[in-house]
This record gives C-alpha cells, structure tokens and sequence, in this order.
C-alpha cells in the first residue's frame, strides 16, 4: 500500500480520468505519428545545447552531389518557365523523358528496388536547386517523393507490393498521385465520404474478396496523367466478412487509373501553376484486398499511415521550396536594389529599402538553417511530427513575407509580366504552398502546439496514457508515477523561469559561442518561461485549451521561433562563425526574440485564469514585452549582406540554379557585376559632378577604359529594368485578323484617323 498512491493520487486520478475529454481515434492517430527530436528538449524548459551542437549535420555523399551537379543541371537547363506556364501550359515531352530516365520520380525509393536511394537532405537539395529555377519541375518531382505510393509502400507495403510496384515508380513506368481531399474533406481530412465496402467480386477472371470503391477527389497533384493513385477512403463490412466490426476506419489503397470505373477530371490551374493537378472519380470501382497497403491486416489504418508519411515529408518538400524562394529573393532583390537608381542614387541607400531588403536576407538565413537543421534529424531516421509541421508552416508563411518585400522593392519591374519577369509566378504561387499538406491557419491555431503539447511535453503523453488505461488499478500506479515526476518538474520549472526572467537570462546555460553566447542565453530564458507558461496553461484549462485556438496559435508561435532560432545558432556554428554573416545571425535573433516576447504578453493578457496570469506575469514578465526587434544598426548591416558580391552574399544564396542564357536572371547578374566593379569610377564622376563620361575623360577625371566600362554598366542596367510588351493579337484572339471584332476596332482606328 502507498500512501501517496491511495490518499493523494487516487482522488486526483478520479477527477482527471473524469475531466479528460474523449480522444478520437483519428486524433490518437495523429498523436502517435512521427516522433520528437529537439522539440522535446524545448519542452523541458532547460534544452541540453551540447546535444544540438553535436547533431551531425546533414551532408550529402558523392553520388548525390554528382547527381546536383548533372541530372539536376541538365534538366535546369531544359527549363523556360514563362514557357511552360503561358505558351506549353505543361511540362514538354522532352522534360517528362527526361525526369523518368533519370529516375527523379524514384529518390527517395532504395536501389534494391531501382530507386537513387538518396537521403533527405539530397531530396531536399534537388527540389530547391529546382524551385530557383520552375517551379511547375520543382512540383511535379516533388511529390512523388513526399507524400504518396512510393513513401507508404516503402514503409507498410507487403514485400510482393514492394517488389510489383517500386521498381515500375522508380523508372517512371507508372506515375504515382495521392488522392486524400474531397470537396466534404479538405483540412478536415478524416471526415471524408469516400468509400470502399468489402465484398466478393471478379477480378481478372476470377471470383475474389475485395472492396467496391466510390470517391470523389479534387486537388490532385499530378492525378491528370497518374497511371497510380494513391487513395484514401473509408472501408466498411456491412457483412461481416472480415470480422465483426462494421466500421473500419480510413484505409489506403492503390488504384491502376485504367481499372474500369476509374474517371480522370480535367485539370485545375492552381493559381497559374502548370503542374499537373485535376479531380478524379472513382463509381463502383472494384478491387482486391492485396490492392490495400500493408494487405488485409493495414484495413482501418490508414490515417495512422498518412500521418507517419506526413511527419516526414511535410519537412522537406514545402520547406526547401520555401528555402528557396527566399534565398533567390535575397539574389535577385539584393542585386536589383543595388543597380538601380532614382532621385541619382542606388535605391539601396535608402532606409526604407533596407528594411525589407534585411528581413528578405535575415529570413533567408533562418529558413535554410532550419531546413539543414530538420534534414540532419531525417537523416539519422528521425520523423518529427511537430517539427515538420513548424517547418510547413512557418517556411510558407515567410516566404510569402519576404516575396511581398521582393515585390515592393521591384516595383514595376516585377508586376509586368513576360519572359524578362523573375519575380511574378514566384508570387503568384505563394498561396499553393500557404494551402497545402494542412492549411497554415489550421497547422497555427491547432497543430502546432496542440501536438506538441502532448507529445513533445516530458510528461503530458504518458499522463493522459495512464488516465486513458483501462485497467484503472494499472493506470492509477502509472499516474502515481508521471504526476509527481511532472509536480517535481514544475516547480524546478518555476524557480528556474522566475531566476532567468529576472536576471535577463545573465546566467542562464549556454556554450561557449563567442558572440553568439548571449543569444544561448535568452534562448534557455525562453524555454524555461514557455515551459512554465504552458504547463499552468493546461493545468487551469485542460481539455478546453484546444478550443482556445488564439492562445494555442501563440504558444506554437514561442515553440516555432524557439526551434527556427536553434537552427540559426546551429547554422551559425557550423559554418565557423564567419564573422560577415553575424549580421544576419543577430536580424534573426532579435525578430525572433520580438515575436517571443510579444506572444508571452499576448498569453499573459488573454489566459482566462486571470489570478494565474498575475503570477506568471510577475515571474516571466514584470514589465511586459520588452524587446523592439533588430536596431536600425543590425538592419543596415543585415541589409548589405546581399549588396556586394561576396563569400557572405553566396553562402546565402548557395547552390540555386545558375542556368538562365539571357534571360532576366542573367541580364540582372551581369548587371550587379558591372555596376559593383565600376563603383569607384562612379564616385569620381560623383565628386566631379559630372554625367558624360566621354566629358570625364576629356577633363582627365577617368580613363578611357574606365568610361567604357562605367557604359557597359548602364548599357546592362537598362537592359534589366526593360519590361516586355506585346502585340495585342498575342495576348487576345478578338485581336487577331479575320474576326468581326478585329474589323470592328479597325474600322473605328480608320474612323478616328480621318477625324
């Protein structure tokens, strides 16, 4: 007998087992998907740093480079977007070919199956080496590789799936597609219709148990020209022909597009994105029980399979496109702020410049940072659920923040659309990844912390497993044992938090990091407030917090910007501290540090227990948010990261595509490096006051050859800020010979002409 157990445990027991909401079985599901990395050192509110600096960093082996520095380019090169997206609509043969001979669609599929094998730092190195260059390529690799056929058959396909359907992804025989959203079903996947009813049919000549499917999907990426569909639905044995359950939950099954019953819609045209994507319907499709993933014994799991597939791939695929938007944001908007000029000086010079132009380069910095960072713990066979979700949704969102800034500082250069354009389909598209594999309102408000809450917190999961067992003396002991681990927990939690917050954080841990210490320091002050804040938040709230969805939205806002400015320290560290990229370093740290802080007085303002809130305010934050973000300093230094050609200016826009013959990229390039080169010549016509250089060379003020090259500058900047127009036939048919609307404005031309 314990007296702890009996007397203190017990009652309390009682009332948690009776106070805990009812956790559905997609929910459970969703739960157990993945599992936790550094966001559970976070969640302690004391991170171990020495264990973030030892992650081994992602690399990539020789094959891999080899295949980035060939295949990749190759297909780089066969690549015009403005092409693709106004005159082919469609990816060309030649392209298609290509991909498939070369087996893009099979890298992440092993070689005992035909696939590259690759790692997911090398997918994600392809896709955002691709992203810089189309993104309607970057799309269509993509999620072949993410989300879909090949990623589940590899994890819970029967070995004789595996061996009938891998090596046929991997050379691009079939082409996968994943169908889960339905016009009932979009965020709220689980509440599809779709559905699949098990009973006995001829396949192939012969009578077989199986499942008669009807579904209607939409959203499809590349479920046009699928000849492989991935699909999600709901299975049903009204008579009991595998058991007595009725109801078996969400299954996935493969479905040959060319099975009878099979409809492939026409294509949508996501915010004029080429990929391929379009709805599909399936009436009375039938199909045998070995077409199920995992065979007959995977029916009824197979959201718990989305889920895990998802952990994954929602860390790679979005988050290195998103990469790469902005570092390609940070080239191009950099070099073009740099060349051109108004009122007789780089607009560069300006403040109101320098602030977008820091936030473009400083977000750069933190995105690929994290996505390294997120790469390194795939690499070593980590699936972490929350982690993928805060890269999903904090990678979109920036990027759409800095293209926003991108298209300020362009202006009309970026709003006038036609080949010489860089910029546009790039905003354009921005909405598409805001939307996808889980809307970023959705991923906010509940995801995010709602996740990571349980399973990330050291104690939370293994609470609500003890409360939820159904053998309640079993699950009383287990009670015992968390809650007083957790009781413990906090009040260290406590005096810790009460400690860092008064002392500024002074003493809390941190490595040895030069410059970068102090940065450890606040950090360890934050996770030990947010650990505080968000056990007193479940403890006054408990289940109902999840109907909190503001105050959940901030709490994941403090755990996103605690993981992203872990990265960036990280970053920072493995590239030897280069002493040019510490400007970027401190943007990143004091934006985020602003959102942290702003968050906790959101949270402290908001927390319906209002006696509960005067304490934490008291303890974490006694005169509220404090921090203003970067100094007028920091950004200006951020800002000139991308101005100057230099070693800091590549490292943080490495590795995008280079290829672009003479198109606008390469006019722009050209541009920047003829105007930084002739910058000194610049300053003497400055100082002289002079605009002719050919007048300049007459009075002695610069050489010949220095004139010539300051008119090679100009002469490469006008060709940059040129924009395209077009004949008004090449834009409208009314416009075109032999129609009564064409002879209608010629008519009215001759009328006007003539007076």
């Amino acid at each position: 007998m314990s007296f702890r157990r009996d007397f203190i445990s017990k009652p309390i027991f009682a009332f948690a087992r009776g106070a805990m909401p009812a956790m559905s079985d997609t929910e459970r599901e969703a739960l157990e998907a993945g599992d936790v990395w550094w966001d559970a050192d976070l969640f302690t509110g004391n991170p171990d740093w020495s264990k973030l600096l030892a992650t081994a960093p992602a690399t990539l082996t020789d094959e891999e480079k080899a295949f980035l520095n060939g295949p990749v380019d190759e297909l780089c090169a066969m690549l015009d977007e403005w092409k693709i997206n106004w005159e082919w609509r469609d990816l060309p043969p030649e392209v298609w070919a290509f991909i498939k001979r070369h087996k893009f669609f099979g890298m992440i599929i092993p070689k005992e199956f035909g696939g590259l094998g690759f790692s997911p730092y090398a997918h994600s190195e392809v896709v955002r080496k691709l992203s810089s260059r189309s993104l309607t390529a970057a799309v269509t690799v993509m999620v072949p590789n993410s989300l879909g056929p090949g990623e589940l058959l590899m994890r819970f396909g029967t070995s004789e799936q595996q061996q009938r359907w891998l090596p046929r992804l991997a050379e691009g025989a079939d082409i996968p597609c994943f169908g889960l959203t339905s016009p009932e079903a979009g965020s709220d996947a689980a509440s599809m219709v779709d559905t699949g009813i098990i009973c006995k049919g001829n396949f192939e000549g012969r009578e077989v148990l199986g499942l008669r499917l009807n579904w209607h999907k939409r959203y499809i990426t590349l479920g046009p020209v699928a000849t492989l569909l991935g699909l999600a639905f709901k299975a049903y044995d009204p008579d009991h022909l595998v058991g007595d359950q009725e109801d078996l939950g969400i299954t996935v099954a493969l479905i040959p597009t060319d099975l009878p019953g099979v409809e492939i819609g026409r294509r949508h045209l996501p915010a004029m994105q080429m990929f391929q994507n379009g709805p599909n319907w399936g009436r009375d499709v039938f199909i045998p029980m070995d077409y199920i993933i995992g065979g007959q014994d995977r029916l009824g799991e197979g959201w718990k399979m989305l889920m895990t597939a998802l952990a994954a791939g929602r860390g790679i695929s979005l988050p290195s496109l998103s990469a790469a938007g902005a570092a390609y944001a940070a080239r191009t908007t950099g070099a073009y702020a740099r060349i051109r000029e108004q009122f007789g000086i780089s607009i560069s010079k300006f403040e109101g410049i320098e602030e977008p132009l820091a936030r473009i380069a400083g977000t750069a910095y933190l995105l690929d940072a994290a996505r390294r960072l997120t790469c390194a713990a795939l690499n070593q066979g980590h699936h972490p659920a929350v982690i993928s979700g805060i890269m999903k949704l904090h990678a979109t969102e920036r990027m759409r923040i800095v293209i926003d800034d991108a298209m300020d500082i362009h202006g009309g250069k970026a709003v006038i659309d036609g080949p010489q354009n860089y910029m546009g389909n790039l905003y354009r598209a921005v909405p598409v990844g805001i939307t996808v594999e889980g809307a970023n309102i959705l991923t906010r408000n509940l995801i995010v912390f709602g996740q990571g809450a349980i399973r990330a917190h050291p104690f939370l999961l293994d609470e609500m497993n003890a409360l939820g067992e159904a053998d309640r003396a079993k699950g009383l002991d287990a009670f015992d044992r968390v809650f007083w681990k957790h009781i413990g927990h906090s009040f260290k939690t406590v005096f810790r938090a009460w400690g860092r917050s008064w002392s500024g954080g002074l003493f809390a841990p941190a490595p040895d990091a030069g410059e970068a210490t102090r940065f450890y320091r606040q950090l360890s002050r934050y996770c030990s407030a947010f650990a505080l804040c968000a056990d007193m938040a479940l403890l006054t709230l408990g289940g109902a917090l999840k109907r909190k969805e503001m105050l959940s939205a901030r709490f994941g806002d403090i755990l996103s910007e605690l993981y992203l400015l872990s990265a960036a320290l990280k970053r920072w560290q493995e590239e030897g501290r280069q002493k040019e990229d510490f400007a970027a370093l401190e943007w990143c740290m004091a934006s985020g540090f602003k959102t942290i802080e702003n968050r906790f007085a959101e949270i402290l303002a908001n927390l319906p227990n209002r006696f509960v809130a005067i304490i934490l305010k008291f303890l974490i934050q006694p005169f509220g948010a404090r921090v203003i973000g970067p100094s007028d300093r920091v950004v200006h230094q951020c800002a000139q990261l991308v101005l100057e050609p230099s070693a800091a200016r590549d490292r943080l826009t490495a590795d995008l595509s280079a290829v672009d013959d003479d198109g606008g990229i390469a006019r722009l390039q050209k541009a920047f490096l003829l105007v930084t080169a002739a910058e000194d010549v610049a300053k003497q016509m400055r100082a002289a006051r002079l605009h002719d250089w050919k007048d300049a060379v007459k009075r002695g003020v610069i050489t010949q050859a220095d004139g010539e090259k300051l008119q090679a500058a100009h002469e490469a900047v006008a060709k940059v800020i040129e924009v395209d127009d077009f004949a008004p036939e090449a834009l409208s048919p009314i416009y075109r010979k032999g129609t009564d609307v064409h002879q209608f404005f010629q008519e009215l031309g001759e009328q006007r002409a003539a007076g």
